[in-house]
């Protein structure tokens, strides 16, 4: 069966600054084995380096604003996020030039397309896509609202963090996509690991997590499952998936 190499980028807004997390993983069929992660990438450079070391891409997705154009005020991509799931608590920060002027994510959505890499470009054989994980979340694991894991007190972020590492590991039995996560990467959703962090040391463990949910969406894209585009290439947009896997 046909195999394809995906990545998930879990994408710092000041790269230079603050940590990057890489997933890497293999689909072939309905199965999505996660094979690598680089954690606490920081730049722009160092992440094109490792994308441009590692194993040859088909696809990838990234949670970060990949194409902006407005001044100011939210995309309008994100606007109508706010109106879709705003009411599940699912809403996006917003994204402008006045905020971003020379955004990492949009110099890393440039350097891929001179690499081939087209926005939602499946159909071309490789590919680019922008997502974001509340609303992707909600529709995957079928909830009710945004999971909360990356706000409030050290005890709440553990709480959430370790939930939902469970979410993710529930999808190894997913008959949709089963993702397979082997014991060289089981320590990161382990909730004994995950109770025992401190300082930053948490938040690079949930760029982890979060940047294995971006492999994922890359999986759902790349089979092609029901989803909605919010937004257009133009502009700017957020690709959800619109499928329960659990």
């Amino acid at each position: 069966m046909h195999m394809v190499t995906l990545a998930g980028i879990d994408l710092a807004w000041l790269s230079r600054r603050n940590p990057t997390a890489i997933a890497w993983g293999e689909v072939s069929g309905r199965q999505l084995r996660l094979i690598k992660i680089e954690k606490e990438l920081l730049g722009i450079e160092v992440i094109t380096e490792r994308l441009e070391s590692g194993p040859m891409l088909t696809g990838i997705a990234i949670d970060a604003p990949l194409i902006i154009k407005n001044d100011s005020g939210s995309r309008p991509c994100e606007k109508e996020i706010g109106r879709e799931y705003g009411v599940r608590k699912a809403s996006c920060h917003p994204s402008n030039l006045e905020r971003y002027p020379d955004a990492d994510s949009v110099a890393l959505a440039r350097w891929l397309e001179s690499a081939g890499h087209k926005h939602l470009g499946r159909a071309s054989g490789v590919w680019q896509l922008e997502c974001y994980p509340h609303p992707a979340i909600i529709e995957i694991f079928g909830l009710p609202e945004r999971h909360l894991y990356k706000k409030g007190s050290i005890v709440k972020r553990k709480d959430g963090q370790v939930r939902f590492a469970e979410l993710l590991l529930a999808l190894a039995q997913s008959p949709i996509l089963g993702l397979s996560i082997g014991p060289e990467s089981a320590h990161y959703f382990n909730e004994k690991h995950i109770r025992g962090l401190r300082g930053r040391a948490l938040k690079h463990n949930e760029d982890i997590l979060d940047s294995v949910l971006c492999l994922y969406i890359a999986g759902l894209y790349h089979l092609g499952v029901s989803n909605k585009v919010f937004g257009d290439t133009v502009e700017g947009y957020i690709y959800v998936p619109q499928i329960m896997c659990t």
